[in-house]
């Protein structure tokens, strides 16, 4: 029986603009919906240096050199975008019933890049998501509280990061 019902996806991309920039790193755990981890996956998509070295500059990117230089790094090893869609596709089949619906943290924007560079993914998901930065808005926003997440920017650490963020929001509500 296939036991997942959320899609935590993180993109770490060269920018924010799926038209000019691209996937580097994709990190998804499957979950139920008490976020207990059915499967896992991750892979690095490997990108034109060229156009690495064009998006990957200014303020974000100066500020988190560290992460920045570890994901320049590791592209050499990155497999075709094709080829993570592919290994994707398997993946949600395998783990997932008929709704996949995608969690993560302002996931409205990794939608955009699954979009564009994996439509056959897209296809798979379902119109709603869960996106923990409503949460956010509105803790900040309405209430003052906020949780302190770590700034990884890694696909894998940040999704980790999302799970434990919704999960905190979660202890308001009992």
């Amino acid at each position: 029986m296939k036991k997942a019902k959320l899609l935590w996806v993180d993109l770490e991309m060269t920018g924010l603009y799926p038209e000019e920039d691209r996937i580097l790193e994709v990190a998804a755990i499957a979950t139920d919906f008490k976020f207990k981890k059915v499967a896992e996956y991750t892979a690095v998509v490997k990108v034109p240096e060229t156009l690495m070295k064009k998006r990957m500059v200014g303020e974000f990117w100066e500020k988190n050199v560290e992460s920045r230089d570890a994901l320049m790094a590791q592209n050499a090893g990155g497999k075709d975008t094709s080829e993570v869609e592919k290994e994707l596709l398997k993946f949600v089949k395998k783990t997932f019933g008929k709704e996949v619906i995608l969690a993560g943290n302002s996931i409205h924007q990794d939608r955009k890049f699954i979009d564009k560079e994996w439509p056959e993914l897209s296809k798979l998901l379902h119109y709603r998501m869960l996106d923990v930065s409503a949460w956010k808005v509105y803790f900040e926003g309405a209430l003052g509280k906020k949780f302190v997440k770590r700034e990884a920017h890694r696909a894998l650490d940040d999704i980790n990061g999302s799970i434990e963020e919704l999960k905190w929001y979660l202890t308001f509500m009992k």
